[in-house]
């Protein structure tokens, strides 16, 4: 009999441009969802408000220095395993408000996962500034999409409330870090429960 369930299992995927670890996602999420059958939908949000609520002025891999020596190692490891290109970057983290706010403007856009893709490479493979409008317009032109627009979009009043808002449910739905997944209240926490959230999205598709 032909199969005609249509329904498409969905993967929340809660990231920031400033996580190393959102790094490692972002580069493999896209393959792998298809992989299982799983759309994903994108979920922009700041880290830094998130951090200053646990009491915390920074990454806590830069306020503990013992987590901090072990993560750029594991940093080292994981790029390698997932033969990703690497560079440490020499300010971390990186200030990423811009480019998360023209993130919120193509959640939903197919142009979504290229352009995230991109913003990741020059933080921590070319070791650049990514909070620059000439570095975001840079990006969007190199997509063929226009970027003036997008840009304009993404400094309104509106888009700024919005990821206000999102950061704010992230700390609602009880978030402490990026990558951070939710298949419907199941939350998964970092890059490397990947591969189980997105089972457990394929699997919960069919158990409803």
């Amino acid at each position: 009999m032909k199969n005609t369930d249509t329904r498409t299992a969905t993967l929340e995927f809660w990231f920031e441009f400033a996580s190393n670890y959102s790094y490692l996602t972002v580069m493999r999420i896209d393959a792998l969802a298809a992989e299982y059958g799983v759309a994903v939908v994108w979920k922009p949000f700041l880290l830094g408000p998130v951090f200053k609520s646990f009491g915390w002025n920074n990454s806590p891999f830069v306020l503990q220095k013992e987590k901090g020596a072990y993560v750029w190692q594991d940093m080292t490891r994981q790029c390698k395993k997932y033969r990703l290109p690497w560079t440490r970057p020499t300010d971390f983290p990186r200030a990423s408000l811009l480019p998360m706010r023209v993130a919120l403007v193509g959640a939903e856009q197919p142009w979504m996962s290229e352009y995230c893709q991109r913003i990741m490479q020059i933080n921590f493979v070319e070791d650049r500034p990514i909070d620059h409008a000439d570095v975001v317009n840079e990006v969007l032109t190199s997509l063929n999409l226009p970027a003036s627009d997008i840009l304009l979009a993404a400094q309104s009043e509106e888009n700024k409330r919005r990821l206000r808002l999102q950061t704010e449910q992230a700390h609602q739905r009880g978030i402490f870090g990026a990558p951070t997944f939710f298949v419907g209240t199941d939350m998964f926490w970092g890059n490397d429960r990947l591969e189980d959230a997105l089972i457990f999205a394929a699997q919960s598709k069919h158990q409803t």
